[in-house]
């Protein structure tokens, strides 16, 4: 498998994938392609080629909205990324549907992105930021958010997955909390879309946003869905060309979801680059699902895990199983001369904060050191990691 991917050639132990994936040789040509013999404008010429790019990127929609147990593909929204998605919930609904007093509720290991947008929707409308408290190992305490939870909270906004202790969230108790008390539930889903079945139906959430280049897919392309009676609701969060029903100087109306969230030339290319992305992934799931992935990445973890115990100076972080990553400090050495030092040893981790610094303050530490498994991945990449971390140890011994 690692031979479909032409960043990972030489040998390299990419142990970032929780950052970003690599891309298989089929997203790369897929996107070429599109960029090239295929490419033309959607939703807007009359010829050919243009109805054909139309047809391509409209298919893209039906496949995201099939891999993600979506009821249709009109609520589905395409945006740059996750990050985008969150600032359109927050500035289209979060306008609306939050006012003064009332209250939102994240949690500790919330990734800055699904943060800051809520502390400047809140600043704006005079709004209160609740942080829901982390169990021992590194998950999300739904017991305190259960009893916490009132009915001036109107959002709770949470990681399925966090971006650095790989913890899972138990998404259906937290719907079943927010809905209790009137509250509507987003969840951040990066790292949970490339390696766990997700189905809006289940899940029972509000809103789902999640970043294509994190399933193995292009940049600058990301997804938003939203349950479509909220989505009729919501008045639009940029205003241009292709987001509109009908424009006058005396006044304008504006198009249904999704194309009332799309404003202006969409990413073409990306989307259908994202549909490869999409096909790729489900084909090397196979009959197992997405649950395949989840379990062999957890392997990964296990192993990983089970050997750093045996490096004393280190100090794990999260919980003992968890979805694909594995965030660490060794004493007396800053992460990122393990990330310098493991990059000599053709291993390549994340070293920082991990745009969570509100997790880094409860752990009281100014960063971690990362290691994330993709489909990629195998025991080889686990024996560079200690081999390299075995050398750091020796050099600051």
């Amino acid at each position: 498998m690692r031979d479909d991917f032409p960043g990972l050639a030489g040998g390299w132990h990419y142990l970032d994938t929780a950052a970003t994936a690599q891309k298989p040789q089929v997203v790369i040509d897929a996107m070429a392609r599109a960029m090239g013999e295929d490419y033309a404008t959607v939703h807007r010429g009359v010829y050919a080629r243009s109805a054909n790019m139309t047809l391509a990127f409209e298919a893209a929609r039906r496949r995201t909205a099939e891999f993600m147990g979506a009821g249709s593909e009109n609520e589905i929204i395409f945006v740059r990324g996750a990050t985008e998605g969150i600032n359109l919930v927050a500035s289209s609904w979060g306008g609306v549907n939050i006012g003064a007093g009332d209250r939102i509720m994240l949690s500790q290991l919330e990734h800055h992105s699904n943060i800051v947008p809520w502390q400047m929707l809140a600043e704006r409308k005079g709004a209160h930021i609740d942080v829901c408290p982390l169990t021992a190992d590194g998950r999300i305490d739904l017991d305190w958010l259960e009893t916490n939870l009132t009915q001036a909270h109107k959002l709770v906004s949470l990681a399925h997955v966090s971006n650095v202790l790989g913890s899972v969230l138990g998404a259906q108790r937290a719907a079943k909390a927010a809905h209790k008390v009137g509250a509507k539930l987003l969840l951040d889903g990066c790292q949970a879309a490339p390696r766990m079945r997700i189905d809006m139906a289940e899940l029972d959430c509000d809103f789902y946003v999640w970043s294509g280049h994190k399933l193995y897919g292009p940049t600058g392309v990301g997804v938003l869905w939203a349950r479509p009676d909220i989505l009729e609701a919501m008045p639009p969060y940029q205003g241009g060309g292709a987001m509109i029903d009908k424009v006058s100087f005396a006044g304008t109306t504006y198009a249904p979801a999704p194309g009332r969230f799309e404003a202006g030339t969409p990413m073409i290319t990306e989307v259908i680059a994202l549909h490869a992305a999409i096909d790729y992934v489900t084909a090397v799931a196979g009959e197992g699902g997405m649950a395949s992935l989840f379990a062999h990445e957890s392997a990964l973890v296990t192993a990983a895990r089970t050997a750093l115990r045996n490096i004393n100076s280190i100090t794990l972080y999260g919980p003992e199983k968890s979805a694909g990553i594995v965030s660490f400090t060794m004493e007396g050495v800053h992460p990122h001369d393990i990330g310098t030092i493991l990059d000599e040893e053709g291993v390549a981790i994340r070293a920082g904060h991990h745009c969570a610094q509100p997790l880094m303050d409860h752990y009281g530490i100014p960063a971690t050191a990362r290691a994330s498994f993709g489909l990629y991945s195998d025991e080889s990449d686990v024996e560079a990691l200690i081999a390299g971390l075995e050398r750091v140890s020796r050099i600051f011994g």
